[in-house]
């Protein structure tokens, strides 16, 4: 594990590893603080001390986009390991009480994948577009016991067969055969198929989406 006081962002430095050939499988990049956090769609991660900031790096031959929901279901059992009702929002953003907790990143670089996680534990940013949490507010959680619970979760939901991952996602994702915005039309959230595809209906008509925006 290589470990940092605070810098610009974890995910930034364990993509420059893999651009400097440094990288290796399961390599753990860990700051106590960012000053340049990042989220999906380059939004800002607010980062103070306290809050587990970290980025795995891992083997990837190809693309798979499978792989976030892997993440989202590791990272929801994880915290159900401590007590806590976590649910899933599409594709991966981890919400307790309708409030945000934690944000997924994921990344490819070279033959490497990146998977940036930030989960709020002791303190919680302002945000303007959506609510956030901590785990502060639902049990005492110690930062190095979550950070070992994450890793073991995310090497067995990584291997495991993904009907099971599938069908775990359902039962922890919020907005199922809800309404949802999608490319500024209504349409209805019926699940992910056996690809990683959302699966969405406008009226008779299904649609697939891949990694495309939604919002509730």
């Amino acid at each position: 594990m290589i470990s940092f006081d605070k810098i610009p962002s974890t995910q930034t430095y364990a993509l420059n590893m893999v651009a400097t050939g440094t990288a290796r499988d399961h390599t753990v990049v860990m700051a106590e603080a960012q000053s340049a956090g990042r989220g999906r769609y380059r939004r800002t991660w607010v980062s103070h001390h306290g809050n587990l900031y970290v980025s795995f790096i891992y083997n990837a031959e190809e693309r798979d986009p499978r792989l976030s929901y892997m993440v989202a279901v590791a990272v929801a059992e994880t915290l159900m390991s401590f007590g806590i009702h976590p649910k899933i929002k599409w594709p991966n953003d981890i919400m307790i009480d309708g409030k945000k907790v934690c944000g997924i990143l994921i990344e490819y670089a070279g033959r490497f994948v990146i998977v940036g996680i930030g989960i709020n534990i002791k303190s919680n940013p302002t945000v303007a577009a959506y609510q956030t949490t901590k785990l502060d507010n639902y049990a005492n959680v110690d930062k190095s016991d979550l950070l070992n619970r994450l890793m073991k979760n995310l090497d067995k939901w990584r291997r495991t067969d993904f009907p099971l991952v599938r069908a775990r996602w359902m039962d922890l994702a919020t907005g199922l055969n809800k309404i949802v915005k999608y490319r500024g039309e209504n349409v209805e959230l019926i699940g992910i198929n056996e690809n990683g595809a959302l699966v969405l209906r406008d009226g008779s008509r299904y649609l697939l989406a891949y990694g495309d925006e939604i919002s509730m």
